[in-house]
Parts: structure tokens; sequence; C-alpha cells
């Protein structure tokens, strides 16, 4: 029987974070501040990255990526989230969940990468400090860059034709406030115990692999820089500090989500909540005040503008 045949839903039906109106009225200002407030400051770090000449080290290029991976993840849920606290009935079309699990995955596997590719890039500059402007020169960063992108899309594409494989005739409640695997594989009108293995695999392993060889990393790092009586010991350590909380509010929530069958937990909306509207807004913000250079970048260029 032909997918077409077999999936008689159009439209899903998503229950939402919580049912309590005062509990949603606070989360929608709250999502909305974070909108006002932090997404412009992603912005404002990707052009002082593009303005400052004297911010040209592969290390501000990943992180002018970093924020613009970040802001476009935000856009995925957390503008429909705030529409559908405004409306009684929170639809999605089946197309519509398809495509927002889609760049769900692709963004988010993309930035997984990029903090990988962001480890290596730290772990050459402190311990191999002499071939450094050899290995990471601009072709090889924009190479890096194609690899990540390349696989977040493989890694999202592979989730999105499990699922398209799937008959979906009702029901067609989403215990949820966006479209993700865990919930909608729920949903099919068949065995998914199969694609639920293919899923963590994909997924979970693949996120908590790329976890714990981030840590065992820096890891590697700090103890090299501890070891050392260098003047940019201080520098180093801030810096893969920093790396390091970035890590775990990506991969914390994700590990909790995906490397684990898919039952249903009273934290799961909460996790997600974090990890796809607010996480994503504050990852670079956590960077950059934290990094002395971009703060100054930002000051003289917010100075400039303001003078002008």
């Amino acid at each position: 029987m032909k997918i077409e045949n077999s999936t008689v839903v159009t439209e899903f039906i998503l229950l939402g974070l919580i049912q309590s109106q005062k509990i949603q009225l606070l989360v929608f200002v709250l999502i909305l501040l974070f909108y006002i407030i932090i997404l412009p400051g992603n912005f404002l770090i990707i052009l002082t990255i593009r303005s400052d000449p004297g911010l040209t080290a592969p290390l501000y290029f990943f992180l002018g990526n970093l924020a613009f991976l970040d802001a476009s993840y935000s856009f995925i849920v957390a503008p429909r989230m705030l529409v559908d606290f405004l409306s009684e009935k929170k639809v999605i079309s089946y197309r519509g969940c398809i495509t927002q699990l889609f760049f769900l995955h692709f963004l988010g596997g993309g930035e997984g990468l990029l903090l990988v590719v962001m480890a290596f890039d730290r772990y050459i500059a402190i311990c191999r400090p002499l071939h450094y402007s050899t290995v990471m020169n601009p072709r090889t960063c924009y190479a890096l860059l194609l690899v990540l992108w390349f696989g977040g899309f493989v890694h999202s594409i592979i989730q999105v034709a499990l699922i398209l494989h799937l008959p979906f005739c009702g029901p067609n409640r989403l215990d949820n406030f966006f479209c993700d695997v865990p919930q909608v594989i729920k949903l099919a009108c068949t065995d998914t115990f199969v694609v639920e293995l293919l899923m963590v695999f994909n997924s979970g392993l693949m996120t908590l692999l790329c976890f714990l060889g981030l840590l065992a990393s820096y890891a590697v790092i700090l103890c090299h820089v501890s070891g050392s009586a260098s003047e940019g010991k201080s520098k180093a350590l801030s810096t893969c500090t920093t790396h390091v909380i970035i890590i775990l509010l990506m991969f914390g929530p994700a590990i909790f989500i995906y490397t684990r069958p898919f039952t249903a937990l009273s934290a799961d909306k909460v996790v997600s909540f974090f990890h796809t509207v607010i996480f994503p807004l504050m990852n670079p913000v956590i960077y950059t005040l934290r990094n002395q250079e971009v703060k100054a970048s930002i000051r003289r260029l917010l100075s400039r503008h303001v003078f002008f």
C-alpha cells in the first residue's frame, strides 16, 4: 500500500506546553522578552564579527556561525508557539509538521557539529600553536563549515525519511507544543519499534558520542593548559570553560530527549521548551559575555553608531 493512501491525517492538534492560562501568560511574556532583548543581541554579534577587521581569527568566524545557527533555530518553534498562545485551537498541518521537524534537526545537528569543530579549533590553538595558522587556514574553515551543514542535512533527512514512511490514520492529538520525533512516531498506525531504534541510533547515539567526545577533548585541553605557565593561560581557561557551558546547555537536554525509548515523561515538555526556545538564544550571549575582544568590539561599534 502506498504511503499516500495509508496516511489520512492532514493535520495535528497540538496540546501545548501547559493548560494553565496564568502560566501560559507568564511563558508568553518570557519568550517575548527573550526575543526583544536577546535575539537582536545575536544579530549584533554577527554584525560585530563581520565588520571588525580585528576579529578575523577562526574562533570568531565559528562564533559568528554559532550565533547565526542559534538565531535561525529560535525561529523554528518560538514564533508559532507565541501565536498558539493566542489561539483557542492549536493546529499544524501534516506538511507543516514535517517541515518543522526537518529544520529542527537540520539546524540542531549542524550546531552540534559546529561545537565539535570549535573544540577542534581550540585544541589546535592551545595544544599545537605552531601549527595553528597552517591547519586552520580560511580554506579549512570554510570546508569544515560545509561539512557541518552537510552533516546536519543528512542527519535531518534520515529523520524525515523514516517519518514519511509511517502511516498516520488517527488519532492526531500531538502531546507537545511543536512537532518532534518522539511524539509524532507514537501517532503512527503501525508497530514503530524498529523505527524508534533507528531514531535513537541516529539522534541519541550521535548526540551522546559528540557530547562525550567534546568533554574528553576539553579535558585534554584543560590538562594541557593547567600544566603550562604561559601568559594566555587564563584566557584559554576562560574560553574553554565557556565552550563547556555551551556544550552542557545544548547536549544535556538533547541526551535526555533522544537517548532513551520514546516514552512520555512529565519533564519532557519543560526540557524541550528550554532546549528549543531558551537555550538557543542564550548560547552566543553566554560566550560573548566571557570574551573580552568581542565585548570591546561591540562597544566600539555601538559608540560609533550612537555618535553618528
